[in-house]
């Protein structure tokens, strides 16, 4: 490390403070997701691969695992439970044979729908976690600052595909309030 301009202390203070927090957040995250998914038989990474596959319309396996933040063979795998059960179909493409593409089946698509639309139906510690600053400032936390530490990790195509599922999710989402 050349040219340095924070000291070893300043450093392991710093990584250990986002080890902590983000253990503490991935913790009640990974509860509240479990939680929600439970009654569909799927798991985290199965409905990741799902949620990203139907975000993405037309995904490959290598994108699915660099979203999902995953190793390509844990994508695939998981990818390949999600086709035996009709929720995903694998594809090649005419101008592309390398690539392994995936795309959400309509019952994929009307089991994502109904989780959508039975959200509310189980806790969300991390929903409840942040009312009080929803309340203060008027919207939820944006996190821009962890955003720029993932785009300096992951890159602009992370983030852009990040953005555009978030905006998938916005626009395509119904309401049942």
């Amino acid at each position: 490390m050349t040219g340095q301009d924070y000291t070893m202390k300043e450093a392991m203070l710093y990584s250990q403070r986002i080890a902590q927090l983000s253990k503490a957040l991935w913790k009640a995250v990974e509860k509240d997701w479990q939680a929600w998914i439970k009654p569909y038989d799927l798991n985290i990474n199965e409905h990741h691969i799902l949620w990203i596959s139907y975000h993405l319309e037309g995904a490959t396996i290598s994108d699915v695992a660099k979203f999902g933040v995953m190793h390509v063979s844990t994508a695939f795998n998981f990818s390949k439970k999600l086709e035996e059960r009709g929720l995903l179909a694998f594809s090649k493409r005419d101008t592309d044979k390398r690539n392994t593409y995936v795309d959400v089946t309509p019952e994929g698509k009307t089991l994502l729908e109904e989780m959508y639309e039975n959200y509310h139906d189980t806790p969300h510690s991390v929903i409840d976690g942040s009312l009080p600053m929803k309340d203060l400032y008027g919207k939820f936390p944006e996190f821009l600052d962890v955003m720029a530490v993932i785009r300096n990790i992951y890159g602009d195509d992370f983030m852009e595909i990040f953005e555009r599922s978030i905006k998938n999710i916005d626009n395509t989402f119904k309401q049942t309030e």
